[in-house]
């Protein structure tokens, strides 16, 4: 059971960063090609545009913060 957990442990560590440099390389990638991505920030989502541009896309609401091992529903 010991080496579940560790491995539990090293994946918790582990995929945080790799999701977040696959994610910023994916959206490199976007916007080489010359097309828009989408971005959310503070409750914004906004269109991105190669050179740069931002336009407001939609409001939405501010992200939540959660108390490590809170549990929450969604709707």
């Amino acid at each position: 059971m010991e080496t579940n957990n560790l491995d539990s442990e090293m994946l918790e560590s582990v995929l945080p960063l790799a999701s977040g440099e696959a994610f910023a390389a994916a959206r490199s990638h976007v916007l080489a090609l010359g097309k828009s991505v989408l971005q959310s920030e503070n409750g914004f989502i906004y269109e991105v545009y190669p050179d740069g541009r931002a336009r407001l896309v939609k409001i939405t609401d501010p992200p939540t913060l959660i108390d490590l091992g809170h549990e929450i529903r969604l709707r």
